[in-house]
């Protein structure tokens, strides 16, 4: 029997689950209807808005640059609120069924918006077939339900699925994964990785085992060579050393040939360029240290990154430092500044933080105006498509307020602050006539 403490619980879990997925589904029902507002073609105008198709084959064709100031309301960045409009698009225009089955909280959104992007490539035609599929076996669990139509987008066009095979077929690569946030402290399956990294590759499937056999042949070796230890590696690391040990082809011949080994040049040491953010009580307790590209590391692993390299100490730049130059261009010192300072992207909710970025003057750069306008107080970087919002759509407003701060202004007159620590939600303080002299924090 279940006691009164019990239940309560587990009602209000129940409760909880229902209340997301009615959540889930309202906010659908918005971006859609946020859609229907910006369907109108708007003024033609070098690098301005423009019609595009976001969604599949029979979506309407929606403005581009409506969706940042959507994205400012979630709280999200620009292209995962694009990627939202486009599967909710699919649905209510190619995927009706499943639509109602979402709406009734029958099938989750998030369940739904896979099948949608999954159903992307077919033409609406045949988009029908998965529809009708999925939407039958609402009653599976999530992951069964995607199997069905997975095999359903396969049956749908089998020659597209064929073209797709082949096209794989030449999709080849090695990539290195960048840490995302929270895997370090444990990622999906609870994993903690403070010390590792990925790498993933994409080959031909002889090439691929050819790989595979060679290193188990080194790992073989390295086990060999040994002798007796307390605690023995396992197979996979020493795979794991055979692999790292591939980037030293001499040190590989050596391990194959002894000495009897072909003569080769040694490893090259290459340059290293390592963009370290410090601060005064890392460098004294041997703490921790944020390195671009790697996420948080130790001052240990760092010594270790840089063994192998050869290192060249830059000057420190100082992020207090203010320049003023008569050129439209940013100089180098001034862009670095700007990136450090702020972390990289300035546009409320971005999550990006690559150096390849615009560098915009925040007040528009007047090529008959005075000198000295281009300055560590008239900076902002800015992806390509938040450069062209902020510079095409006059209902963007954006103030620098300080070294690194933004405060940033909606068409509809949503306001937001940006700093290296995040975005904040702010009320802004107005004069009679209308302009912003400051701001309250209140979210």
């Amino acid at each position: 029997m279940i006691s009164g403490d019990h239940h309560h619980i587990l009602t209000a879990v129940s409760g909880a689950v229902d209340a997301r997925l009615q959540a889930d589904v309202a906010e659908l029902i918005a971006v859609l209807a946020w859609a229907d507002l910006h369907t109108d073609e708007p003024v033609d105008l070098p690098g301005g808005d423009r019609l595009i198709q976001l969604g599949a084959d029979g979506t309407p064709l929606v403005s581009e640059l409506c969706w940042a100031e959507l994205a400012v309301a979630r709280r999200a960045g620009v292209m995962a609120t694009r990627n939202l409009a486009a599967d909710a698009l699919d649905l209510r225009h190619r995927l009706p069924l499943l639509f109602e089955d979402v709406q009734a909280l029958k099938t989750p959104v998030w369940v739904a918006r896979k099948i949608a992007a999954m159903t992307r490539p077919l033409a609406r035609d045949a988009v029908a077939l998965v529809d009708t599929a999925v939407a039958a076996a609402w009653q599976l669990p999530a992951g069964k339900l995607l199997q069905v139509a997975e095999a359903k987008v396969i049956e749908a066009d089998l020659d597209a699925h064929r073209a797709r095979i082949q096209a794989d077929e030449q999709r080849t690569g090695v990539w290195r994964s960048r840490p995302r946030t929270g895997d370090r402290l444990g990622g999906e399956a609870g994993a903690c990785e403070p010390a590792t990294g990925r790498l993933a590759a994409q080959l031909p499937i002889a090439d691929l085992v050819e790989i595979d056999c060679f290193l188990d042949d080194l790992a073989d070796k390295l086990a060999a060579n040994l002798g007796p230890i307390q605690e023995q590696p396992t197979r996979d690391q020493l795979r794991a050393q055979a692999l790292a040990l591939m980037a030293d082809p001499a040190a590989v011949l050596r391990l194959l040939h002894g000495p009897d080994a072909p003569a080769l040049p040694e490893k090259p040491r290459r340059d290293a360029v390592l963009y370290m953010h410090l601060t005064r009580a890392t460098l004294a307790d041997a703490g921790v240290a944020r390195c671009e590209d790697l996420g948080p590391v130790l001052l240990q692993q760092v010594t270790d990154l840089l063994g192998h390299r050869n290192v060249r100490l830059q000057p420190v730049l100082d992020l207090n430092a203010i320049q003023a130059a008569h050129a439209y261009e940013h100089p180098t010192r001034m862009r670095s500044r700007g990136i450090l300072r702020s972390g990289g992207d300035v546009f409320p909710h971005s999550v990006s933080s690559t150096r390849r970025l615009d560098h915009d003057h925040v007040v528009p750069y007047d090529p008959g105006g005075p000198p000295g306008q281009t300055t560590d107080k008239n900076h902002a970087p800015l992806t390509r498509l938040h450069h062209r919002i902020k510079s095409h759509d006059p209902g963007w407003q954006v103030e620098q307020i300080g070294l690194g701060a933004y405060r940033w202004t909606t068409p509809n007159g949503l306001c937001r602050v940006v700093t290296p620590r995040g975005t904040r939600e702010v009320e802004p303080i107005t004069t009679d006539d209308g302009r912003i002299m400051g701001e309250l924090y209140w979210h």
